[in-house]
Formats: C-alpha cells, sequence, structure tokens
C-alpha cells in the first residue's frame, strides 16, 4: 500500500512504512521544504503549521506530529506556497507593514494559520463582530518567543476586514 497526497500541487507517493514519520521531516528531508519550522517537536508552538484540505474543508495542522498516515488523499500547502512568485500574499504584505515579528521564526506558523481563517472568511464571510473570537482561534495558540502577538492580531484583523468588505460589497 502507498499513502497519496500532494504537497504544493505536486504529488507524492509514500511506501506504507513511512506511515509513522511526521510530515514536518518529510516536508524537510524528502522535499527539501524546509520553510514549516520545527520548535518545540509536540505540537504546543505551531511554527510547524500547513494548510491541510481534504474533499471541500482546510483545515491549519501542526506537521511536526502528524503522520503520514493521517494525510491520504489530502492537499497540503506549505509557507513556501502562499506567495505568486515574487508577489507576497495579502497576510504575508500586513505582518511586514504591521512589524509582526522580530526574530521570525514562528512567522510561517502565523502566516499559514492566517492563510487558512482568510480562505475561510472569503468562502463564508463572517459579522465583523464574530472577528476578533475567529482571529483568535485561527491564531490564539500559535507561541512567539518575541511577544509579537498584538501585531499579528492587529495584522489579521485588518486582513480579514478587507476581505469581509470586498464579500459584503461583491453581494451587494
Amino acid at each position: 500500500m502507498t499513502i497519496s497526497f500532494t504537497v504544493n500541487g505536486a504529488s507524492q507517493r509514500v511506501a506504507d512504512d513511512m506511515a509513522a514519520e511526521p510530515l514536518l521531516d518529510y516536508l524537510h528531508e524528502a522535499l527539501d521544504l524546509t520553510g514549516t519550522k520545527l520548535c518545540c517537536g509536540i505540537g504546543v508552538c505551531r511554527a510547524c503549521t500547513v494548510a491541510v484540505t481534504k474533499g471541500a474543508t482546510t483545515t491549519a495542522m501542526i506537521s511536526c506530529s502528524t503522520p503520514l498516515s493521517v494525510l491520504d488523499g489530502t492537499d497540503i500547502r506549505t509557507v513556501e506556497h502562499v506567495a505568486q512568485g515574487e508577489q507576497l500574499s495579502a497576510i504575508q504584505t500586513a505582518f511586514l507593514e504591521n512589524f509582526s515579528f522580530q526574530c521570525g521564526y514562528c512567522t510561517p506558523g502565523f502566516v499559514m494559520g492566517a492563510t487558512v481563517l482568510l480562505e475561510q472568511i472569503a468562502a463564508s464571510p463572517i459579522e465583523e463582530a464574530q472577528l476578533d473570537r475567529a482571529i483568535a482561534d485561527a491564531i490564539g495558540e500559535h507561541i512567539c518567543r518575541c511577544t509579537g502577538y498584538v501585531r499579528y492580531f492587529e495584522a489579521v484583523k485588518a486582513t480579514a476586514l478587507k476581505v469581509i468588505a470586498d464579500k459584503t460589497g461583491a453581494r451587494q
């Protein structure tokens, strides 16, 4: 048997004997995708967050302790896939403009958590009154040793408000 999934649009097939290998190790060692960071190694800090789509549902998932066995049939996106060539995504730009990070080690996890949230809001806009809770749910458990939490939050909120305005403006 094999486990099949895509990473950043490229098909991957791994032998069943690799089922217990953490996704993060596979990204780093087999694909040389090192933007996803290893920090705590036990799924607490969320620096290793990636976007995983199964069917129509995309979730932010930690990769340091997620075995390949649970990824069969999924589409995985890493931080390397967020920008379009040299064009940064809206959230990457917002993080830069808001001086959200200092050392930047946790930033890929924040980017991926925020990206999943913004995609969910674009697909199904929420009320502005619900936005703070949605942001807290998306990035509230991420750990930043440099304490950039407020600036990350502000950048995500500003970007989400633009997404909501674009979607509600389109519906009028």
